[in-house]
């Protein structure tokens, strides 16, 4: 049974070869890439090596997790090669290659070949190398197979869970890949056991184009990331009689995926042991703007010291392919790509009604099972700091708290404070003293226990605290400054050292200092995610850019409202002394009430 497809560079996807195979070194130029084809074409003694993020098998792990025995690759190759199976993994901190197999095939024309990998222990993953024996020779791809008898396969049926708002381009592009590849297409292996569900909170999205045969649309209120996935979880729960979905995957809507993250989450499914057959199966995310550099393989969140796992990793690199072999400790897997199993799902455990940021840890903390990721089994996001909304701290902090208290009993209020405090004291460093207020909203709203979230509209909430933030807008719509690309550029190395670094600390980062001189429109000029508190030293007027977009907004020193920021927290910590342990229990007990479905069948107006 085939386990896993040998993928090749595809435009519209992914075009980053090092994640596919690697070169010969000094010898680049033997081996070329067919597009038309999909295949790479060989000059005597070109060296292609497969051991690569999307064409190894995760060995270790299909071995650990499914019921296959034998494993065996095939090929499709014209012309004389000399094939090399092998072993790759890692010993004391290093790569070890064992070779398993090699032998000289020859073929006129495009033919089938198949290797039977003979392993006596499952360690890393297994690869394959081709070297051409004369000119001309052309590899046009292959797959892994595996033994299994057929008794021991799971029914997997697939029910994709978007949420979308306003993000047309990247939508149908996937469905249109998805279709192309697996729901119109009678030779794929999951053709008929997909289905797609979609949750348009912005209402712009038509039929056209996007829906037929195998996709769900419905109208859906704009009541952010958890109400769009939990609307289709119930859409995906209310279908049972048309599709009986095994699992849901939770997929965002700005992402780029390919179908194979697809078929290998369906036949890890399909193959589990019946041990792990709670399982979920997670998604890496991957840079859009540098895609070979893994973000996040699963994460945990320890009270809001969140740990990101195989953060930075380059995955071009076969050491760090091997490195995510390694199994963490995991407690959940962000919804950019999260398959779940339905006995999970019901309509009396759904997701909160905290409308983004911190929804998908929630329920992963709430149903916490073994998460499984594989190489290759990943999507493509834009990161996460080119993506900053001043409106964000409200729900970052507010849901902190929501998380913690059903998640974290012993989470204390000391832990809080400390949060708190340092959170204020870079907004009031940053001078950003509108994020500030919507600190102390989130802070006050949560406070309000579970009948602010029963009776709050979620869409009007969300418009309140958009309003509260800075609104990002053009640069050339700012007429108090100037943007200056190399003020921006040298804003990230900018530096201090000795005294003058002791001179920035003591004066609690030039607060009590002069600002500098600031000659007409000219100012400091920063990125809105990744600026420091050196970039804002004895700056009067700073202009905080974002160069995905190209907008951004000023924040100036004042002295009242950092007075202002002062008096309110050490309000709120009088606020918390007395109000913070009774909350945390409070909401904890009560949670319930809002993870039900006729809460949300009334919060979202199904039916009206």
């Amino acid at each position: 049974m085939k386990i896993q497809n040998l993928l090749l560079p595809e435009l519209g996807i992914c075009t980053e070869e090092t994640l596919y195979f690697h070169r010969e070194k000094d010898r680049e130029r033997e081996v070329s890439y067919i597009e038309a084809e999909k295949a790479l074409a060989f000059r005597e003694f070109g060296k292609i090596f497969f051991d690569s993020y999307f064409n190894g098998l995760s060995v270790e792990k299909w071995k650990k997790y499914t019921q296959i025995e034998n494993i065996n690759i095939h090929l499709y190759l014209q012309g004389c090669f000399e094939v090399t199976l092998n072993n790759v993994r890692m010993i004391n901190g290093r790569r070890s290659v064992s070779v398993l197999d090699r032998r000289i095939v020859d073929a006129k024309e495009k033919s089938e070949f198949l290797f039977p990998y003979k392993l006596y222990e499952y360690k890393g993953m297994l690869a394959f190398e081709l070297k051409a024996m004369e000119n001309d020779a052309i590899y046009y791809g292959g797959y892994y197979d595996a033994e299994i008898e057929d008794n021991a396969l799971q029914d997997v049926d697939i029910a994709i869970n978007i949420c979308t708002y306003k993000r047309e381009p990247f939508v149908k592009r996937n469905i249109d890949n998805l279709k192309k590849a697996i729901i119109n297409n009678p030779q794929s292996e999951m053709y008929g056991h997909l289905r797609v569900y979609i949750s348009d909170n912005g209402n712009t999205l038509t039929d056209e184009g996007v829906g037929g045969n195998g996709i769900h649309i419905v109208n859906n209120k704009n009541v952010g990331g958890a109400g769009g996935f939990t609307r289709g979880l119930i859409e995906i729960i209310d279908n049972q009689y048309d599709f009986a979905a095994t699992h849901a995957l939770m997929m965002d809507d700005d992402i780029i995926i390919t179908p194979e993250a697809l078929f290998r989450t369906y036949m890890l499914l399909k193959c589990r042991k019946e041990k792990y057959k709670d399982m979920l199966v997670g998604g890496a995310m991957m840079r859009i703007d540098d895609p070979a550099i893994q973000v996040e393989a699963g994460a945990s969140w320890n009270a809001g010291q969140l740990v990101s796992n195989k953060a930075n990793l380059d995955m071009s690199l076969v050491e760090n392919c091997l490195v995510n072999e390694v199994e963490e400790y995991t407690e959940y897997n962000a919804w950019w790509y999260c398959c779940m199993p339905m006995t999970l799902i019901s309509k009396e455990n759904l997701p909160l009604p905290i409308f983004i940021r911190g929804d998908d840890l929630e329920y992963g903390l709430r149903n916490k099972r073994k998460v499984v990721l594989l190489n290759g089994i990943c999507v493509w996001h834009e990161a996460f700091e080119n993506k900053y909304s001043s409106y964000l701290q409200y729900y970052i902090l507010r849901n902190l708290l929501y998380d913690n208290a059903i998640h974290f009993p012993t989470y204390r209020l000391s832990s809080f404070l400390y949060r708190l405090y340092t959170t204020v004291g870079r907004e009031i460093i940053y001078y950003r003293y509108k994020n500030i207020n919507l600190l102390y909203k989130g802070v006050y709203d949560f406070y309000k226990g579970i009948d602010f979230l029963i009776h709050t509209d979620g869409e009007m909430l969300h418009k309140e605290i958009m309003q509260l933030g800075y609104k990002a807008v053009p640069i050339e719509e700012l007429d108090k400054v100037a943007y200056r690309l190399p003020k921006y550029q040298q804003s990230f190395v900018q530096s201090d050292h000795g005294i003058k670094k002791v001179l920035r600390y003591v004066t609690l980062n030039g607060y009590f200092l002069p600002a500098k001189r600031q000659k007409n429109k000219e100012c400091q000029i920063v990125s809105m995610s990744m600026c420091r508190p050196i970039n804002f030293y004895r700056e009067k007027r700073v202009l905080n850019y974002d160069e995905a977009s190209g907008k951004g907004f000023v924040t100036e020193k004042n002295w009242i409202s950092t007075l202002k920021a002062m008096f309110g927290l050490f309000r709120i910590t009088i606020v918390s002394i007395f109000s913070f342990s009774r909350a945390m229990k409070k909401f904890r007990k009560e949670s319930t009430e809002v993870m039900q479905g006729e809460f949300w069948e009334e919060y979202l107006q199904l039916g009206k």
